[in-house]
């Protein structure tokens, strides 16, 4: 049994074969996905996919669609997460966070709007009691900064890449982290490091489908030049990740399926209720 944390149902990427994607992930053992919405717009799809499914969702406005949001789309997310308090396939609020890696969305009037926008995200998260699902970009330090000033129980930082120090202190704060197929890269080894090093109990898997595509789905340039595809990624990928990371870390793969299941629900505590 796997849990994928992280996964894009959604995207248009899976228009095609959404339904046939999500039973390919199934026959492999992914038994439950979390989608996270990244705008307003996508709120009504990701729940509604979640219950054709047998999923879970979260709602939220990602940092990279910071630039088209408007205020008013806070006060919308608040009405949504009320309206769904009841709703036990809402799970989180997510995806949030910020993103200082994307050129346009490190201006000053950038950075300051994003702030804006994960600070009044956290506060939602706290006024209707869910943890959030985070966009950890080159922003560690800051998003760390706003978890100490709104304190939260639990939470996932998806797709982490930091420090040690970073890593733990989200740990001290009752989150989970995020390891997905940016492993299966050579280069990785900070990454791979942390995966290994990390207490088990730190743990969440995630596919990030259709994005973050695992080395054996990706093409270069150069490949792409001379007509190869870039793979799409899918949440049937997991297990294949899940095999990396149990060789990092010398667990049998069955240990390693229950350990970071048991950390989802931990931290995504609705989880458990499905």
């Amino acid at each position: 049994m796997w849990i994928d944390t992280h996964c894009h149902l959604d995207a248009a990427e899976f228009d095609a074969d959404r339904d046939a994607v999500r039973q390919k992930a199934r026959q492999v053992g992914v038994t439950r996905c979390v989608l996270p919405a990244v705008q307003r717009a996508d709120w009504g799809q990701v729940a509604q996919l979640a219950w054709r499914h047998g999923d879970a969702y979260a709602l939220g406005i990602h940092p990279l669609h910071v630039p088209q949001a408007q205020p008013e789309d806070v006060q919308a997310l608040d009405e949504a997460l009320a309206e769904r308090r009841d709703d036990p396939r809402l799970v989180a609020v997510g995806e949030i966070g910020l993103d200082f890696f994307v050129p346009e969305l490190c201006t000053p009037s950038m950075r300051e709007r994003q702030w804006t926008f994960y600070l009044a995200q956290l506060k939602l998260a706290q006024k209707h009691d869910l943890p959030v699902i985070l966009h950890v970009r080159r922003s560690a330090d800051l998003l760390l900064k706003g978890l100490r000033l709104n304190p939260l129980g639990s939470g996932i930082a998806h797709a982490f890449n930091g420090s040690v120090q970073q890593a733990q202190a989200f740990v001290d704060m009752g989150f989970a982290l995020g390891f997905g197929g940016t492993l299966s890269y050579d280069r990785a080894l900070q990454l791979r490091r942390l995966a290994g090093d990390l207490p088990l109990s730190a743990l969440v898997l995630e596919t990030d489908a259709p994005d973050m595509p695992p080395h054996w789905l990706y093409r270069t340039a150069e490949q792409r030049a001379q007509g190869l595809s870039q793979g799409r990624n899918s949440p049937a990928e997991l297990p294949r990740i899940a095999e990396l990371l149990a060789d990092l870390r010398g667990l049998p793969l069955p240990e390693l399926a229950a350990a970071t299941c048991c950390n989802a629900l931990r931290v995504l505590p609705k989880l458990a209720h499905l």
